[in-house]
C-alpha cells in the first residue's frame, strides 16, 4: 500500500524572526491529519487541508505557550489506507487527528484512532451509525441531521409536489435520503427513489426515468462531486422537465462553479458560505484574511469546516497540555468541557461526540457566485426558481 506523506511545520517563519521571544520556547503539539489529496474526492480533501492548515498558522501566530506541528498523509480516499494513515500518524508519536472525507474512509480511519487512543475529529463523515459506536474519542461538527435539515427545509419552503431522489448507496448518503424521505413525506410530498452503486458512471437510465415516468418538480443529488457531474450530464442531454435541482454536500462550492459551471449553475446545495465570502464577526474575518493571503483565493465551506474543527482541537490541545492530562483523556476532556461559538455557529459535543445543534445552510449557484439563499435570516440572495442548468 503506498501513500503520500507530508509534513509541515506551520509557523515556522514567524519564530523564527522571533528568536528571543518566549514563543521560541513553546511546547511542540504534534497533530497527525488524513486526507484523500488524491484521487475521486481530492477536490474536497484538498479543500479540507488548507483550511486545517490556516488554523495551525493562526493558532501557531498568536505567540501562546504552544505550537502545533502537522503530519499530513493522503488516504486516497481509500478505506484502508486511511486506517494504514492512522497506524502510521500514531507511530509518530501524533496526539490526535483532525481530517477525514467520506464516511467509508472515516468510519474504520476513527475506529483505528480509538484503538491507539487518540482523539479523532472531522466534520467529513455524516453517516448517523458513527456516532452509536460507543467511541470515547471520535468528535465531528457536522452530523447528517443537520444537512437533512436544510434541505427538507429549502424544499418545504418551496412548496413542491413531487421530488426525485437519486443517492449513492453508501451508508451517508442512504441514510441522508431516508431521512429526507421520511420528513418529506410527512410534509404531504410525493417522494421516488432512485439508487446508485457508487462505481455507477452512466447516470442516463435513471434521468430517463425521472423524466418519463417521475416528472417531478425537484431532482434531489445526494452523492459526491463525481455523481453530480455524472447525474448533471445526462439531465443536459435528456432535460427533464423540472423546476429546480437540489443537492447535498461537495455541490455549492466556488470549485465546482469555476470547473463545472454550465453543468452546476442554478443547483441548489449545503453550504455555510456565500462566494464572495461575508463574515459580520471579527473571527470570521481573521479566518478570511488569513486564508486569502495563504491562498490568494476565498475559502469555502468545506475549508471553514476544517478549520472551526482543528481551531478546537488545537485549543484543547493546548488546555489539556497546560493541566498536564494530554496522555490521560484530557484532550476529549477538553473538547466535552463546554459550548463553544464557531463560524459555523454554536458547537457542543455531547456524550457520542456528537454536535446536535448543527444546522447546515442552503446555496445557489448563480453565475459563479455562490448566493445562500435558505433560511431567510442567513440568506445573501434569493432563490432562483424555477431555474435549471439547462
Amino acid at each position: 500500500m503506498r501513500q503520500r506523506f507530508f509534513t509541515w511545520m506551520t509557523g515556522t517563519a514567524g519564530v523564527a524572526a522571533l528568536a528571543f521571544a518566549p514563543v521560541v520556547f513553546a511546547a511542540e503539539l504534534p497533530v497527525g491529519v488524513e486526507l484523500p489529496l488524491t484521487g475521486g474526492m481530492a477536490r474536497a480533501g484538498n479543500a479540507q487541508l488548507e483550511g486545517i492548515k490556516v488554523a495551525a498558522d493562526v493558532f501557531n501566530q498568536r505567540g501562546g505557550k504552544n505550537i502545533v506541528k502537522l503530519t499530513v498523509i493522503d488516504d486516497e480516499a481509500q478505506p484502508a489506507k486511511a486506517v494504514s494513515a492512522v497506524e502510521k500518524l500514531a507511530s509518530q508519536g501524533v496526539l490526535a487527528i483532525t481530517g477525514g472525507y467520506g464516511s467509508n474512509a472515516v468510519s474504520p480511519a476513527s475506529e483505528a484512532s480509538e484503538k491507539a487512543g487518540l482523539v479523532y475529529i472531522t466534520s467529513g463523515g455524516v453517516d448517523s451509525a458513527m456516532t452509536s459506536r460507543g467511541l470515547k474519542n471520535f468528535f465531528r461538527i457536522g452530523p447528517a441531521s443537520g444537512y437533512a435539515k436544510a434541505v427538507v427545509g429549502l424544499i418545504g419552503d418551496m412548496n413542491v409536489k413531487s421530488v426525485s431522489i437519486v443517492s449513492s448507496t453508501k451508508q451517508a448518503t442512504s441514510d441522508l435520503g431516508q431521512d429526507v424521505t421520511a420528513a418529506l413525506t410527512a410534509k404531504g410530498i410525493k417522494v421516488t427513489r432512485h439508487a446508485f452503486d457508487p462505481a455507477m458512471t452512466d447516470f442516463k437510465p435513471i434521468v430517463n426515468k425521472i423524466k418519463l415516468q417521475d416528472k417531478p418538480d425537484v431532482m434531489l443529488m445526494l452523492g459526491y462531486e463525481n455523481d453530480y457531474i455524472g447525474i448533471l450530464r445526462a439531465a443536459k442531454v435528456l432535460k427533464p422537465q423540472l423546476k429546480a435541482v437540489v443537492g447535498a454536500w461537495s455541490l455549492a462550492t466556488p470549485k465546482m462553479a469555476a470547473e463545472f459551471g454550465d453543468l452546476v449553475n442554478n443547483t441548489v446545495g449545503t453550504a455555510m458560505l456565500p462566494h464572495p465570502v461575508r463574515f459580520a464577526s471579527n473571527d470570521g474575518r481573521a479566518f478570511v484574511a488569513a486564508y486569502t493571503k495563504a491562498y490568494n483565493k476565498e475559502p469555502d465551506y468545506l475549508a471553514e469546516f476544517s478549520y472551526v474543527q482543528s481551531m478546537l482541537l488545537f485549543e484543547a490541545l493546548s488546555r489539556a497540555s497546560d493541566k498536564n492530562t494530554l496522555k490521560n483523556g484530557g484532550i476529549a476532556r477538553e473538547l466535552r468541557s463546554q459550548s463553544f461559538d464557531t463560524l459555523i455557529g454554536p458547537v457542543k459535543f455531547d456524550e457520542r461526540g456528537d454536535n446536535p445543534a448543527f444546522l447546515n445552510n442552503m446555496a445557489q449557484i448563480q453565475d459563479g457566485k455562490v448566493v445562500i439563499v435558505w433560511p431567510k435570516d442567513k440568506a445573501t440572495g434569493t432563490l432562483r426558481y424555477p431555474a435549471l442548468p439547462w
